[in-house]
C-alpha cells in the first residue's frame, strides 16, 4: 500500500478504486476534489459508491477520519450525493 493508505479512511477498497481511476497520490487526490473523485469511480470502479465512501474521501483529502467532518460540509456532500440519484 502506498501514500494514498497513508491517508485517514483510504483502506484498501477506497485504494482500489482511486488507482482505477488514475489517482494514485494525496495531492492528485487533492486537485481533483471528492465530489469529482466520487464521480469518476461510480463511472468506472464501483457504480454503487456509497455516500460514506464520498466522506471517507473528503475525509481523506482534509487529513480527518469522516466522522470528524463539519456538519456543513456533510450536509453540502449529502446534497452533492442526492442530487445524483
Amino acid at each position: 500500500m502506498g501514500a494514498l493508505a497513508d491517508l485517514p479512511n483510504v483502506g484498501k477498497v477506497l485504494e482500489s478504486n482511486l488507482l482505477k481511476i488514475g489517482v494514485e497520490t494525496p495531492e492528485q487526490l487533492r486537485e481533483m476534489g471528492a465530489e469529482e473523485v466520487l464521480l469518476r469511480i461510480r463511472a468506472q470502479a464501483d457504480p454503487e459508491a456509497c455516500l460514506h465512501m464520498l466522506y471517507g474521501i473528503q475525509g481523506a483529502i482534509d487529513g480527518v477520519p469522516y466522522k470528524l467532518l463539519p456538519a456543513h460540509v456533510k450536509e453540502n456532500l449529502r446534497e452533492f450525493y442526492q442530487s445524483l440519484e
